[in-house]
């Protein structure tokens, strides 16, 4: 583990970002789910998953977060889902951002699974990050 002790405690931010790709039949059916409310637990899910990262990532720092949020939105084909994490620290919250939006798309596809095994969860990524010695990112469009 990295010694982060000499590093000040900043307020530090970090927002991801995955897509789940799904058939129209698929979505149309999200409503009458019978598992429940995919987006909902997927929320929760997502939440509950980056206060955990620590603990499935090896090495990585246990950190306070002050804020962690996950938002779906269904599109045309899939559901975008974004994640934010926040804490003042010595370290970032990039693997908590990271982590939420990953377990939101694979509550997404577990909740959906029985419909369509072709699902694909895509495209998760770091899209910024603030605070720290290594400075401010933003992903390019």
């Amino acid at each position: 583990m990295v010694d982060v002790s000499a590093k000040a405690a900043t307020t530090r931010q970090a927002e991801a970002s995955a897509f789940v790709a799904m058939a129209p039949g698929v979505l149309e059916a999200l409503a009458e789910n019978p598992k429940g409310d995919p987006f909902e637990t997927a929320r929760l899910a997502g939440i509950m998953a980056a206060k955990k990262t620590s603990e499935l990532i090896p090495l990585c720092h246990p950190l306070p977060l002050s804020h962690v949020d996950v938002s779906l939105r269904q599109c045309e084909n899939g559901i975008a889902i974004s994640s934010s994490a926040k804490t003042t620290g010595e370290t970032g919250v990039e693997m908590e951002a990271l982590v939420a939006a990953s377990v939101a798309a694979l509550t997404i596809y577990d909740m959906c699974k029985a419909l369509d095994k072709a699902i694909e969860i895509r495209e998760i990524v770091l899209e910024k990050k603030t605070g720290g010695k290594s400075g401010d990112f933003v992903r390019k469009k």
